[in-house]
């Protein structure tokens, strides 16, 4: 039996067979509104599109995570400057037509809409379809719509609003996004001014009540582990509350998550390996809600082959470099494209304490017979690899720099799925002393090529392999410590930000130990740091949650981001320093093509 369902696929009987077909994702033909939906059935393939559309190419599928959130929030360096939008991205300056903002605003917009018509799907139903014995099931669904419905304009409210609200109800009157909580049926319909950041945040609150209350004591099992639960309900109930600073809230709410739903930090020797192509780690003691991903691509180009609304191909982008077949540093190919590698500067971050230079010795061994990535022409400098090795075991770094950096010559890939081959520097750094140049692991293919043929890849695994966590219980910890440090309870958080710390260091979660946070301003590991050498909550956030998407709204809403301009500098795809601009570069423009066809939505401050 095919193991894995897509999470759009929310219901055996709209599945045909063991091998789920990705037309059953969501519905590809149209239907009369005053005949359907008249089934159970009918409103699961209805609600398929609500989950399917998280997969969309603008949005978890490819451009989002990779292009936009890696760039703005420099996880990454990259070697490819050829796309504007990109660039814009990573120097945080966007124009209004810039190709990937306009591309998550479009895709988010779509995600309400199908959650909308989910919503009237099943009124329509329960008026005149359903038996009594539907409803638990049908208010299942409802619960699922107003999750992703609520979801959905988390992004787009942090995304593109003018502001975040602070304790007091400060920034609530600023421009929010629009509030569609129909589907339109006319173009009159369509023309809507953008909301009151406090109107939009109360809809995604009562949004995720309502789902909380109607997935009550739901157990999902079987094919159907991947829909959204109670808890995830409450969990990102609770980030909307530290989000909007509404901490007595926020303490409520985490607590019931932390003490109720059944979900522990996963250990150590999980964890490491839970961010790539170990499926058996997925839906895990520790994940609340998680993007499904099947890598069935059939030797298509992932999301744009015809598994499209199943699989992604974020792992492309950040896809790590192999030694090449010739034992050469020079030729060193990636696992996919390999644009994009750790930014240096995050490597100081997770307090790696050896310099950046080290040099590359002939190898004793290589006689120029046979060359080979296993009997490489060079080696790193043994006495450097020597320390390198010592700093990962005696643990005086980070030990999350090595489940989200892979190091170049101390680290191996399956580069075919088969054989491993030593982890090299990307091949544009590849003879350059003074960078540290390690590729990403989270979320990167280290166990084969995704590159559709290049470098010995097999030609059908251009796809991920691996879900995506989109909430685990890891970041309702850290929420909370920053719920009870905003309501004055400094013991609680310390607690919750050392619970974290410890499972990164693999020592017992509840128990203390020398490696914790005696203050909330403590030193961190971080090298050098103003931004986070002292502070622990953020230090936490940006170490456990690295390369997840998550940083990006910390940066917002702490606004550090001119001070994260400073620390990092610049990127390879820019000319000149980060231009951080604070009257623009915390919100995305609204997209030209919304103005031009939304004849009530105004512009945010800033842009033009």
């Amino acid at each position: 039996m095919y193991k894995k369902i897509y999470i759009a696929i929310l219901a055996l009987s709209i599945v045909s067979g063991c091998k789920k077909s990705p037309l059953n994702v969501a519905p590809t033909d149209k239907y009369s509104t005053n005949a359907y939906p008249q089934s159970i059935a009918d409103l699961n393939s209805v609600l398929a599109a609500g989950y399917s559309n998280l997969r969309d190419q603008n949005y978890l599928g490819f451009n989002f995570l990779p292009k936009a959130l890696s760039n703005s929030m420099h996880t990454v360096n990259s070697m490819y400057g050829g796309d504007a939008g990109w660039n814009e991205m990573a120097n945080t300056n966007l124009s209004i037509t810039n190709s990937f903002s306009t591309g998550a605003w479009k895709t988010l917009f779509t995600g309400v809409k199908n959650c909308n018509t989910t919503i009237a799907a099943v009124a329509f139903f329960n008026a005149h379809y359903a038996k009594a014995t539907d409803k638990a099931d049908a208010d299942a669904i409802l619960g699922q719509a107003y999750f992703l419905r609520g979801y959905y304009y988390m992004q787009l409210e942090t995304l593109f609003g003018e502001s975040y609200i602070s304790a007091g109800g400060a920034g609530g009157d600023k421009l929010g996004v629009p509030i569609y909580d129909v589907s339109p049926t006319d173009l009159a319909g369509t023309q809507k001014a953008r909301s009151s950041v406090k109107e939009v945040w109360d809809l995604i609150e009562n949004d995720l009540k309502k789902s909380a209350d109607l997935l009550k004591g739901k157990v999902w099992t079987g094919n159907d582990i991947g829909r959204v639960t109670e808890w995830s309900a409450k969990g990102q109930l609770g980030k909307a509350y530290v989000y909007t600073q509404d901490w007595t809230n926020a303490k409520t709410t985490l607590l019931d998550v932390i003490q109720h739903s059944g979900k522990s930090l996963m250990p150590f020797s999980k964890y490491s390996d839970a961010f790539g192509g170990n499926t058996a780690n997925e839906f895990n003691e520790e994940s609340l809600f998680e993007l499904n991903i099947d890598n069935d691509s059939k030797g298509g180009y992932g999301i744009y082959s015809d598994a499209a609304n199943a699989t992604a191909i974020n792992g492309l982008i950040w896809a790590p470099w192999a030694l090449g077949g010739d034992g050469k540093v020079e030729n060193a190919f990636a696992l996919g494209y390999g644009n994009e590698f750790m930014h240096d500067q995050n490597v100081l971050r997770f307090g790696y304490p050896l310099g950046t230079a080290y040099n590359l010795v002939n190898n004793p061994k290589y006689t120029g017979k046979d060359p080979s990535y296993a009997n490489p022409e060079k080696i790193m400098d043994p006495a450097y690899k020597t320390q390198a090795a010592l700093v990962r075991t005696a643990k005086t770094a980070d030990p999350r720099l090595y489940v989200n950096g892979i190091q170049p010559w101390l680290d191996s890939l399956k580069f075919d799925g088969v054989h491993w081959a030593p982890a090299a520097k990307p091949n544009g750094l590849a003879n350059n002393t003074d960078v540290y140049g390690w590729s990403v692991r989270k979320y990167a293919p280290t166990l084969y090529n995704e590159g559709n043929g290049n470098g010995n890849a097999p030609t059908n695994s251009i796809a991920d392999a691996w879900n995506f966590y989109l909430l685990r219980l890891a970041d309702v910890y850290l929420l909370y410590a920053e719920a009870a440090k905003g309501s004055g309870d400094v013991g609680t958080a310390l607690e919750y930000l050392n619970k974290v710390k410890r499972r990164a260091y693999n020592l017992p979660i509840d128990a203390a130990s020398p490696i914790d946070y005696k203050s909330l301003t403590d030193k961190t590991s971080a090298i050098n740091d103003p931004v986070l050498g002292n502070n622990p909550l953020y230090y936490e956030r940006w170490a456990e949650l690295f390369n997840e998407g998550s940083w990006w709204f910390d940066v917002c809403r702490w606004r550090i981001g001119k001070s994260e301009a400073t620390y990092y500098k610049t990127a390879m795809n820019l000319s000149g320093n980060f231009q951080w601009d604070d009257s623009k570069s915390y919100v995305w423009p609204i997209p030209l093509d919304e103005i031009n066809s939304n004849g009530k939505i105004v512009q945010s401050a800033g842009y033009k």
